[in-house]
């Protein structure tokens, strides 16, 4: 028996309001990660045989720098929406369910942020 009415059923919303929103959003993510992606493996791929100093300085590149803050938001944030569809598809105790979704949230967030500070720090500082 479906409860939704026949708008819902239109917009494609569930009953949290907000099933197509998540949707969208792995989805852009995933486009957004596939030229990231590409370019941070041609551009590590080109360094495997750079001293530490020639990695900062690529880091220190404007460019290189502004890409790879993009692909680690990007990235960070694709797997914690990928995280949050596989705890709740899998995780079947509720309470369970809402810490385990948190406590992703919050380590990806937390790693991303270091990530990113890194990145900062090396650019910013060297």
């Amino acid at each position: 028996m479906n409860y939704q009415t026949p708008l819902a059923r239109a917009r494609g919303l569930g009953s949290a309001r907000e099933g197509s929103h998540h949707w969208w959003h792995q989805r852009v993510t995933a486009i957004a990660l596939l030229p990231l992606t590409f370019w941070v493996a041609i551009a590590l791929a080109g360094l495997p045989e750079a001293s530490y100093h020639d990695v900062v300085a690529w880091v220190k590149a404007p460019w290189n720098t502004i890409l790879l803050l993009s692909f680690i938001i990007v990235a960070f944030f694709h797997a914690m929406l990928g995280l949050q569809i596989v705890i709740e598809d899998y995780v079947h105790t509720d309470s369970l369910k809402i810490l385990a979704v948190l406590g992703a949230k919050i380590v990806l967030a937390f790693l991303g942020v270091a990530a990113m500070f890194a990145t900062l720090r090396i650019a910013l500082m060297g």
